[in-house]
């Protein structure tokens, strides 16, 4: 693994490739060129989905097949594809597994196009006590919770919903690294708020436009995760439209809103979009979190791009104003600069995006 450790912070792509060929990542079906991301690694779907009772972690000492046994309803073949339904839970095994080495730890998170369908889908393991963190030294299998909130989907094996993201040491930067990193390369138009992250806030006064934003429809078709571009948005999504700088979250229901701020990505340097304190209101913004070096970033001057925001308000009715604070990014180093960034030569559907659906939805 020596080839692999060459510097602290998050793995780059070249990095992510030589833990492929030392072992540390392994799969029965060999990992495709096109799963390593800039900085992250696309995981994949296996062969069989468990139809689980409930959400569940492994917990301390125990294996995810022993806790299968205690909860499992059916198995769902996705050999010639199956749909996952609607407000269920399963558990997919996933065909790639971890030997990780001491001093590197994991992190997963859904993917963009998983998390703008409100697919909620989260990283389990072995002895596991949280979703979506693998602790340096982790040796073992790695399952998919899947969770389909507002829309049924169809799945086939080899489908990659998550990513996982790899780190060697202490990557964030504390707030003094990311005010100087900001003066150096410009993070976000407009002010910078600073606190635990670089803070980002919600439009609804879009120039030229009343349309803020989309909320998923309660009863709808499946969508099949290999069709891209083949759905009418009108068919899936209704349009939130406001002049007045504001719009009432409804409990429960789920929304697709844009930053008011463009963001930039370095290529140094990756990001985490994480939740903002609960105390601002009752809901959530942002299931998948990953912002690869890149983003929003031009070598004459990265002007940003918009982060997407997925909204889901909780137990009561909220009031969501114009440039009310929503969420913040979380900087992390790269412990090289990665081979390939986002946008640059390779398929990156959302660089230079505005308000946008999934992949999956036709351009309105």
């Amino acid at each position: 693994m020596t080839d692999v450790l060459t510097g602290t912070g998050v793995l780059p792509s070249q990095q992510i490739e030589a833990m492929v060929r030392s072992g540390a990542i392994t799969s029965n079906v060999p990992v495709d060129a096109a799963q390593v991301q800039p900085a992250s690694l696309d995981l994949r779907l296996g062969n069989v989905a468990y139809r689980v009772r409930a959400s569940f972690l492994a917990g301390s000492g125990a294996k995810v097949a022993d806790r299968l046994a205690e909860f499992e309803m059916h198995r769902v073949d996705l050999t010639d594809g199956a749909v996952l339904e609607k407000g269920c839970v399963y558990v997919v095994p996933l065909m790639e597994r971890l030997r990780l080495p001491d001093g590197v730890q994991a992190v997963a998170n859904a993917k963009s196009s998983t998390g703008r369908l409100d697919l909620l889908t989260r990283t389990i393991t072995d002895g596991g006590t949280e979703f979506d963190r693998i602790a340096e030294g982790y040796d073992g299998p790695l399952y998919a919770e899947i969770c389909p909130r507002s829309f049924s989907v169809l799945v086939k094996p080899g489908m990659r919903l998550n990513q996982i993201r790899f780190r060697a040491g202490q990557a964030v930067l504390d707030d003094a690294e990311l005010r100087r990193l900001h003066e150096a390369v410009t993070l976000v138009n407009g002010p910078a708020v600073i606190d635990n992250g670089l803070g980002f806030s919600v439009d609804l006064r879009p120039e030229g436009t009343d349309l803020v934003g989309y909320r998923a429809k309660p009863h709808t078709g499946v969508i099949d995760l290999d069709r891209i571009g083949g759905y009418r948005p009108a068919d899936y999504w209704e349009e939130v439209r406001t002049t007045e700088g504001r719009i009432i979250l409804d409990p429960g229901a789920f929304y697709i809103l844009v930053s008011r701020e463009a963001v930039h990505i370095p290529p140094e340097h990756a990001a985490e979009m994480a939740p903002y304190l609960a105390m601002v209101g009752e809901f959530r913004v942002h299931y998948a979190g990953f912002f690869d070096p890149g983003f929003g970033h031009s070598e004459v001057g990265g002007a940003g791009s918009r982060g997407v925001l997925e909204v889901r308000c909780h137990e009561a009715p909220f009031v969501l104003e114009h440039g009310q604070i929503v969420g913040r990014l979380v900087y992390e180093r790269m412990a090289e600069r990665p081979a390939q960034l986002y946008g640059a030569g390779i398929a990156s559907n959302y660089q230079g995006q505005g308000l946008k659906l999934s992949k999956h939805f036709a351009a309105p």
